[in-house]
């Protein structure tokens, strides 16, 4: 079963003081003209999106940098809410060797990454984390919680879609559009269950 735990687009929630997508038609079949053509524009990190080092590291790898090999393969889905500590990153990471799925995690719940969860999952050696929020880190003060992952070269899934998933392993393809140069990139992350 396919999973979709993306976010529309034009309906996403964003990050506060990000500008918001916006779309326009200039052309329609139903002003005369020969088909219908939409044109967009919105922020990197707009809904389901990726950080890749770049966004809080000077000389970190941009998203065409980063390669494919991050956003896609096995992961382990764990439900949290509140504060993540290392001890919840303890628990997670059992699990997840346990389901064969410990380098890509996701959090389901309302859970924010600390300092120190951020420490233990860059020990665990993962490539990628997840979440349902718009940031990993706190909202108020993301910074230090992207450093460190960031700097460790996780890549980072942010505002996904996990209501209705069950904790265990899935494969997942979160791959973003190959934008050259850039800090994120919006992508459409889905879920298979196997």
């Amino acid at each position: 079963m396919i999973i979709d735990i993306s976010q529309e687009v034009f309906s996403c929630h964003t990050f506060p003081g990000d500008p918001a997508p916006v779309q326009t038609h200039p052309m329609s079949i139903s002003n005369g003209d020969i088909c219908n053509l939409t044109e967009f524009s919105m922020c990197a990190h707009n809904g389901t999106h990726v950080d890749a080092p770049y966004h809080f590291i000077n000389d970190g790898k941009t998203v065409d940098e980063a390669g494919l090999v991050p956003f896609v393969g096995e992961c382990y889905v764990a439900r949290r809410d509140g504060e993540l500590t290392a001890d919840d990153v303890i628990d997670i990471m059992e699990a997840a060797r346990d389901a064969d799925a410990a380098k890509r995690i996701l959090i389901a719940g309302k859970a924010t990454m600390t300092a120190s969860a951020a420490r233990a999952f860059v020990q665990a050696g993962i490539i990628l984390y997840g979440n349902e929020s718009q940031t990993v880190g706190p909202e108020d003060a993301p910074a230090e919680v992207h450093l460190i992952m960031l700097g460790a070269g996780i890549v980072l899934l942010e505002g996904i879609v996990l209501d209705d998933v069950a904790e265990g392993r899935y494969f997942l393809s979160a791959a973003p559009l190959n934008l050259g140069g850039c800090d994120g990139a919006p992508c459409r992350a889905y879920l298979i269950n196997n």
